[in-house]
């Protein structure tokens, strides 16, 4: 089981926004944001958008912390990666 983060980053809203994702499963991915209220409005085809006011708790909470690109490449091997253009 991993769901991990990745450090906020992207503008929007006035704030910087982080990226939630599961590299197992979406039904791992929904029950951890459910159990860290964050909002099912939030999530994104493949992940959840949480502002940076959350990270802190998300990671005390058990989200893992990578970077970036590690968090898209998990979640490429995971099979769960939704592409753009898929959208």
């Amino acid at each position: 089981m991993a769901v991990l983060i990745d450090p906020p980053a992207w503008p929007a809203w006035g704030t910087v926004f982080s990226h939630l994702v599961s590299d197992v499963s979406l039904d791992e991915l929904h029950a951890f944001a459910a159990a860290h209220d964050v909002p099912r409005a939030a999530f994104d085809h493949d992940h959840y958008d949480v502002p940076a006011r959350r990270y802190d708790d998300l990671v005390a909470g058990g989200a893992e912390p990578v970077r970036g690109t590690e968090l898209v490449r998990r979640l490429i091997a995971s099979g769960l990666r939704v592409r753009a253009r898929d959208r």
